[in-house]
């Protein structure tokens, strides 16, 4: 159990893709303009990871390293191809708001680098978990990038969530700032960037404060000389 909790610490904090590895940056940037995008976005590629992981973790040691990067997309390419459909089949309006990105989490980086890095060395059962908590850090990020650009950009919060799950669920949009006139840059390319420089920085700061009480500590202990 204590690899499970390093692995999902790992996808949720230490080697979260979206602020600590910088993968995948592409989708990031480009669908985070509301939290119904960002978290669309972020489950598909999360349930991909975890089914690519998966496939590929019990055939690793039968495919040859000569071709194993083509096998891997091959396989990430048809679970891929399984969400789009899914999507377009159940959520057609939010399928054409997400566009071209679903296709794209075949080259994502993030699934092909931790297929390669971690399904392709340990059991299927680490390597599902491992590929589902990286895809639910990335998730979280983008829940929280598209929150912010949402909010500041539309002074809005959930707009869009009837496009995932249908028109009774359109009341569910909060209006965070009455009579608001929107701020164009936030919901631009430039806004997706200065967005995810904060969280950046909040999580290197975080991480700085949660050292310096033990650096201090260490530092007290320390002989005169």
């Amino acid at each position: 159990m204590s690899a499970f909790k390093e692995i999902a610490e790992n996808g949720l904090w230490k080697q979260n893709p979206g602020v600590v590895q910088l993968l995948g940056l592409c989708p990031t940037l480009a669908v985070t303009t509301s939290v119904v995008n960002g978290v669309s976005l972020g489950l598909a590629t999360a349930l991909v990871m975890a089914a690519s992981n998966g496939a590929v973790s019990p055939v690793r040691k039968y495919i040859p390293d000569e071709i194993r990067v083509p096998v891997f997309i091959l396989v990430i390419a048809a679970l891929v191809t399984v969400i789009d459909l899914v999507i377009h089949g159940f959520a057609e309006p939010l399928h054409k708001v997400l566009g071209i990105f679903i296709p794209l989490i075949v080259v994502n980086c993030i699934v092909l680098a931790r297929v390669e890095s971690f399904a392709a060395k340990n059991p299927p059962a680490p390597a599902i978990w491992d590929g589902f908590m990286m895809g639910i850090g990335l998730t979280i990020v983008l829940a929280i990038l598209g929150g912010m650009r949402e909010i500041i950009g539309k002074g809005t919060l959930f707009s869009g969530l009837d496009l995932a799950l249908g028109p009774q669920f359109k009341q569910f949009m909060v209006t965070v700032i009455p009579d608001y006139h929107g701020f164009l840059l936030a919901i631009l390319p430039p806004g997706a960037f200065l967005g995810l420089a904060c969280l950046i920085a909040f999580r290197n700061w975080a991480e700085q404060r949660k050292s310096s009480p033990s650096q201090q500590a260490t530092g007290a202990l320390k002989p005169a000389h």
